[in-house]
Formats: structure tokens, C-alpha cells, sequence
């Protein structure tokens, strides 16, 4: 499916009838953006900081998430005729092969990030069935591949419908999150969250391993690398700015489903310091939210929570098989990768990119049997790869801003769009920073996936690389260079 119209470069609003509604947008982001996370968040959370250390982080972790929320709001307002959300803006901004980039490299952590999904959802089963374990074994494999699968048909079916059954399946798994809200509230005891509000007497772990939290600085800084992750699908709204009712939608969806989400991790995080002791909250297994609803309701309370978490993961791998879709159906389309992989079937499904998509899932997920160590490194190698299209997105909000370029199509002035885009180039080099063990392993991803985008040029009859773009390569070769190095000294878990 695509918009009815074709813009011009001066478009200030593109409206396509039969496209995705406010509300189907919203959830998209909100179905991306809570996974397993926020489920295991109490302890986690309780491991790096007390409550003061902690609350300063929420709030400088809102400021920077919110700041790059406002650039996908903003940019999809100046530039509604740009499709396809961070791979649109790197390729607006930068040229097609930083464009190219963008698009392989969300699309490989989307569906690296798909792994951990299934995995977490066959472990959150073995809550009721004891075989499945921690999710790797041979029947939790072959259960989560038949939900890749029938995921994969899903979609193979419509993106629209599909939209239609991720808001249903988004409204279901908030369901258990505000009832654990509303509980822990009314348990709330505040003596526990003030007896050691800045955590300077606190021990984290047992016996001999214990250990203070230490500064609040660094307090700070340990629960801004865990919020790293938490607000990945922000961008939900904007990766299908092409199929949008209205281009002006997707800023909306994006806000409101920041918004959202941000309020109930806040709310879960900080009431579960008011309702268990920090020490034995930091020491609860995954999902710790389990078994902080069960310290007040019973165990009733863990089960309830586990069939949420069930639920939350079977969204969000919908949300995420459709981004993986999405973000190469755009540049297959304008000539970045080759035409084939986004062409759609007669139900607007861009199916060659679909099959990539759950192949890809499908292999890794077996290799969860033979080496968690691979596993491992593949999923966060994920969160990087998804972490530098952000900063290509924020970088072209900050440069347009600068210029003046469309400012007069948007609701604020010029300062604002500055200070936003400065801002969120800031915070999104500080997420790569947090996760500047896997921009090697990043570079070497792009560099590898080189050859699809020379095939797309060349379908073009288009030279692959600019001169600039040279430089670009060479750079992307320096680091596929030095992640061989790394895996030659057995630095790297493969």
C-alpha cells in the first residue's frame, strides 16, 4: 500500500484515506517499545541506585528520549514527503549510502532484538511448564519458531490487519502493568523508599559479594546505561510515515506513545522501591515484577504477571516484524536495495523482505541451542546497530534546524528546532557511548551487507559510491578489520 499522491519537495501534508489511523500509529510505538524490559526492571534498576540517583536519571534519561522524540515529530511535520523514518532522514541528509546503512543496520537489530523475544517468551512459559526452562531447550525452540511463524503468516496476510491485531495485543499486555500500578500504590509504604534515599549505606548482593552502590554519579550513569534499552521503538510511528492516514499522525504517535510509556516505567520502577526493601529487590529473579506483585497480592500475583509478560512479548514481536519489514520495503523503492526485496504481494506485505526477516530470526534462534555466548553477543549487538540510525535522524533535525530549512511549516520557531536537535544529537552519542562495545561489531555488520546496496546502484545504473562515500567504506573496512582482531584474540564471545 502506498500514499494515493505523489508531493512535491514543499508538501506540507500528505493525506492517504485507507492509511494507518492515530491510534494504530501509537500502538506501534507503544507495542515496540514495551518488550521483556520493563518486567525485569525493579531489579535491575535496584541493582544500580537508590531512589535519589535514581530519580535524577529517569529524569535526565525523559530529557534526552524526549528531545529525540520531538526530532521525529518535528522532522515528520517539516518533511512529510521523506519516507521510511531513520533510513528517510540518513538518506535525506547524508546520501544513500549512510541511507543504506541506516535501513540494514535497524533491520539487522530488529530482528537480532526478535531473538531475545522468543527466547524470554519460552522462559516466561516455563514458569508453567518446567521443560521449557530458560527458553533455549529443544521444546522452547520448537514452540517459538511456531510463533515466529504464524507471525510471519500473520503479516504475509496485511500490514494493515496486522496493525489492527498489535493493537489489541498492545492493549492487553498494558492491562497488567496499570493493574500493577494501581496495587502497588494503594501497598505503597514510604519508609521503604526514604530509608536510604541516596544509597550511601546500601549493600547490593550477599555474603562475601556485596558491594555498595557507590557515588551518585555513578549511581546515575549505571541506570542510564540499563534505560539504554528500554526505549528502543520510539521511532515505531515513523518508520511507517509512508502508510499514515495523515504525515502529521506520526508526530502525534510519537509523543503520545513516549509519553506513555515513559510514565508507566517510571511508575513501576518507583513504586516497587515503596514495596519491597532495595536489597531484596535487587536480589529477585527475572521477571522481578512477578514477584514483587506476588509480595502483595500473593502468588497468584506472579502467575498474573508472568501471563502478562507472555503477552507483552507475543506484541512486541509483532511490532518488530512489521518495523523489520518496513524499513526495507522504503529503500528498495527509491533504489538503495535492491528492488526485488521490497516488492509487496496483493496484500501490501512487502514479502521478500518478510521471508529475509523470519529466516534470519528463525537461524539465530537455533543458535541459542549450541552457544548462549552467541547469543548473547547478538543481542547486543542489536541495541547497536539500532542505536546509530538515531544518530543520523537527530543529526539531520540539528542540521536543517540550523539552516532554517522549513521552519516556517512547523508549529515553533527556529530555536526551538536547534535546541531540540542539539540536544538529541547529545544524548544519542551518549547511548552510543554506553554501548561502545558493539560499534566495531556494527561497522563490521555494514560493512559485509555492502554488496546489497552496489546491486541496488547498479539496478540504477548508478556509480555504488560517491567520493565521500569512499571514505565512508574505507572507514566501515578499518572497523571490520579490527572486529577480526578482536575475535582473533577471543575478546569477542563467538
Amino acid at each position: 500500500m502506498t500514499t494515493s499522491t505523489t508531493p512535491s519537495r514543499d508538501s506540507k501534508e500528505i493525506i492517504n484515506p485507507k492509511g494507518i489511523s492515530v491510534p494504530a500509529l501509537t500502538a506501534l510505538v507503544v507495542g515496540s517499545m514495551i518488550g521483556g524490559g520493563i518486567f525485569g526492571l525493579p531489579s535491575q534498576m535496584a541493582g544500580a541506585a537508590a531512589p535519589g540517583p535514581l530519580l535524577m536519571g529517569w529524569t535526565l534519561t525523559a530529557i534526552g528520549m524526549l528531545m529525540l522524540a520531538f526530532c521525529f515529530q518535528s522532522l515528520a511535520n517539516r518533511f512529510p514527503e521523506i519516507d521510511g523514518g531513520v533510513y528517510g532522514y540518513a538518506r535525506a541528509g547524508f546520501g544513500h549510502y549512510l541511507g543504506y546503512c541506516s535501513a540494514i543496520g535497524y533491520w539487522v537489530g530488529a530482528w537480532i532484538g526478535n531473538v531475545a523475544f522468543l527466547v524470554l517468551l519460552g522462559s516466561s512459559i516455563g514458569t508453567f511448564i518446567p521443560a521449557f526452562g530458560q527458553g533455549n531447550t529443544p521444546l522452547a525452540i520448537a514452540f517459538s519458531s511456531l510463533v515466529l511463524w504464524v507471525v510471519h503468516f500473520l503479516v504475509l496476510r496485511g500490514v494493515r490487519e496486522a496493525t489492527f491485531v498489535n493493537i489489541v495485543v498492545t492493549i492487553a499486555k498494558v492491562v497488567p502493568l496499570v493493574v500493577f500500578v494501581v496495587v502497588a500504590a494503594f501497598s505503597f509504604n514510604p519508609g521503604l523508599l526514604n530509608a536510604d534515599f541516596w544509597g550511601t549505606s546500601i549493600q547490593i548482593g550477599a555474603g562475601a559479594d556485596a558491594a555498595p552502590l557507590g557515588g551518585t554519579g555513578a549511581q546515575i550513569v549505571a541506570m542510564m546505561l540499563i534505560t539504554v534499552w528500554v526505549f528502543s521503538g520510539v521511532e515505531g510511528a515513523s518508520i511507517f510515515s509512508n502508510r499514515a492516514r495523515r504525515r502529521s499522525d506520526v508526530g502525534k504517535a510519537t509523543v503520545i506513545g513516549f509519553i506513555f510509556v515513559l510514565a508507566l516505567l517510571i511508575l513501576v520502577n518507583l513504586l516497587s522501591y515503596g514495596v519491597v526493601d532495595q536489597a531484596e529487590l535487587a536480589a529477585l529473579p527475572d521477571p522481578s515484577l512477578a514477584a514483587v506483585l506476588a509480595s502483595i497480592v500473593g502468588p497468584w500475583g506472579a502467575k498474573f504477571v508472568s501471563v502478562g509478560l507472555i503477552i507483552s512479548l507475543l506484541g512486541v514481536l509483532l511490532s518488530w516484524v512489521l518495523l523489520a519489514t518496513e524499513i526495507l520495503r522504503i529503500p528498495s523503492q527509491e533504489g538503495v536495495l535492491p528492488q526485488a526485496i521490497g516488492r509487496s504481494n496483493k496484500y501490501g506485505t512487502p514479502s521478500i523482505a518478510l521471508w529475509m526477516t523470519s529466516v534470519c530470526t528463525q537461524v539465530t534462534l537455533v543458535l541459542t541451542l549450541v552457544s548462549s555466548q552467541t547469543y548473547l553477543f547478538l543481542v547486543l549487538l542489536a541495541s547497536g546497530t539500532i542505536l546509530i540510525p538515531y544518530l543520523w535522524a537527530a543529526l539531520y533535525q540539528m542540521v536543517t534546524a540550523f539552516r532554517g530549512e522549513r521552519i516556517e511549516a512547523g508549529e515553533k520557531g527556529r530555536g526551538y528546532e536547534i535546541v531540540i536537535g542539539v540536544l538529541a544529537v547529545l544524548y544519542t552519542l551518549w547511548l552510543i557511548y554506553a554501548g561502545k562495545d558493539y560499534v566495531l561489531p556494527s561497522m563490521a555488520t555494514y560493512f559485509l551487507l555492502t554488496p546489497l546496496y552496489v546491486v541496488a546502484r547498479r539496478e540504477q545504473k548508478e556509480k555504488p559510491f560517491k567520493p565521500y562515500e569512499w571514505a565512508i567504506l574505507g572507514a566501515l573496512l578499518v572497523g571490520f578489520i579490527g572486529f577480526v582482531v578482536l575475535v582473533a584474540l577471543h575478546k569477542v564471545p563467538l
